[in-house]
């Protein structure tokens, strides 16, 4: 990597003094903050102008943040869901923009919410190119970081490489302790969504560890830390990559009723929250979500709906807790006619002629060689199944990336009840 590259950093402040510091160990960076900066290595100018006129890239962390109540630190549970302030981030961008040209690559790394970038940041990119690149880095540990990252997301426009990717990849290259280092390229949307998910998965994961503390207190006997160490050493399901996959949802004879036994326990206990609740409730709404995507992609009323995999699993006949069959639930409260693979199976061998049908798949992977009917629609919510099919429709339901297999159109604009 050409060390002669020019840097400039707009916003060094709590995390992007640190960020800075380590890229002006291998480059030529100059800093930009409305507050005086001190005790730095970053070689500062109080001018947005001259700090990022004439440079190759510039990096912009600026603070995203919340109104002070919502920081964390006191109660928030009872105060109405609000987004980041993004005011700052956009009158920044803009500014930046005004003073460079095409030869500089701007670098947003601050965090946002899926579609901000799009919404908010990217059009007022006029003149430089963008790429939006945010860090995992936490206070007191940024510099290690930088420099030992689990992975480093860098969105673009259609999430594919390019000259920039490249030019913006190469420049980490030479800071990093690590051997591999994994660099995950996705669209704007699938970026910001890695950042601010990977977070939630963390705050999640303490969530349930301290409600097996609070189970402990609850009924005696049990030393929480002997339960988690069990739960951390199970490497195959829970600590995995089992079950990163989106689709149906959980299923199966024990986990859900598991969960709806726990609402009483928390209750019982009065554990003042009911985790189990929510996670019921996320379970049956996603499946209604799936129902309503029939009437979003016109599937008629009278259009017969079939589900193959009836199952909780592939090869599984047992039907207590089916997320195929939640489905199928909420498809007839919907209006539609639903039938499952067995009794098609049965029609079909008495003579019943196929007509023309939509399809839910739920299993994956599992149905590729069916004999849709020609003129039928199919739903795959594991985008396992080739939409390449001349005679029928195949819709990967949770892909709305444009050009790939199965995409769909965003359905903001097209929501139904």
């Amino acid at each position: 990597m050409d060390t002669d590259i020019k840097i400039g950093f707009v916003g060094v402040g709590k995390l992007g003094k640190d960020a800075a510091e380590v890229l002006d160990e291998y480059y030529d960076v100059t800093g930009y903050d409305v507050r005086p900066v001190t005790n730095t290595t970053v070689k500062m100018e109080y001018d947005l102008e001259t700090a990022v006129q004439g440079k190759d890239v510039v990096f912009i962390a600026v603070p995203t943040a919340h109104h002070p109540d919502y920081d964390g630190r006191y109660a928030t549970s009872h105060l109405p869901p609000k987004d980041f302030d993004y005011t700052v981030a956009v009158e920044v961008t803009e500014e930046v923009d005004r003073y460079v040209d095409n030869n500089t690559l701007i670098v947003m790394i601050s965090t946002m919410l899926p579609g901000t970038v799009r919404e908010r940041i990217a059009p007022k990119i006029k003149n430089g190119r963008f790429i939006y690149n945010p860090y995992l880095i936490a206070q007191g540990t940024v510099k290690w970081d930088m420099r030992n990252p689990e992975m480093i997301m860098i969105g673009t426009e259609d999430g594919m490489r390019s000259d920039d990717v490249e030019l913006l990849s190469g420049i980490y290259q030479p800071m990093l302790d690590k051997e591999h280092v994994r660099f995950e390229i996705g669209t704007w949307e699938e970026v910001e969504s890695m950042k601010i998910f990977y977070n939630t998965f963390i705050t999640a994961k303490l969530c349930l560890v301290n409600m097996i503390q609070d189970a402990a207190m609850a009924v005696g006997h049990m030393n929480v830390d002997i339960v988690t160490n069990a739960l951390k050493r199970s490497t195959d399901r829970i600590m995995g990559p089992k079950y990163m996959m989106a689709g149906l949802g959980d299923g199966g004879g024990c986990h859900p009723r598991d969960n709806i036994a726990l609402r009483s326990f928390a209750e019982k206990h009065d554990f003042g929250y009911d985790l189990f609740d929510a996670i019921m409730v996320a379970r049956e709404q996603q499946a209604r979500n799936i129902a309503k995507f029939f009437g979003q992609v016109g599937v008629p009323k009278d259009m017969p709906c079939v589900i193959l995999g009836a199952g909780f699993k592939p090869g599984v006949d047992q039907l207590e807790g089916s997320p195929s069959i939640l489905v199928g639930y909420y498809l007839e409260e919907l209006g539609y006619s639903v039938t499952y693979d067995k009794e098609v199976h049965e029609k079909t061998k008495q003579g019943t002629k196929a007509v023309p049908s939509a399809y839910l798949l739920g299993w994956p992977k599992a149905f590729n060689d069916y004999p849709f009917t020609p003129g039928s629609i199919v739903v795959d919510p594991w985008r396992s199944l080739l939409s390449d099919r001349t005679n029928i429709n195949v819709y990967h339901y949770g892909n709305t990336r444009p050009g790939m297999s199965g995409y769909i159109p965003s359905l903001k604009a097209t929501r139904v009840s």
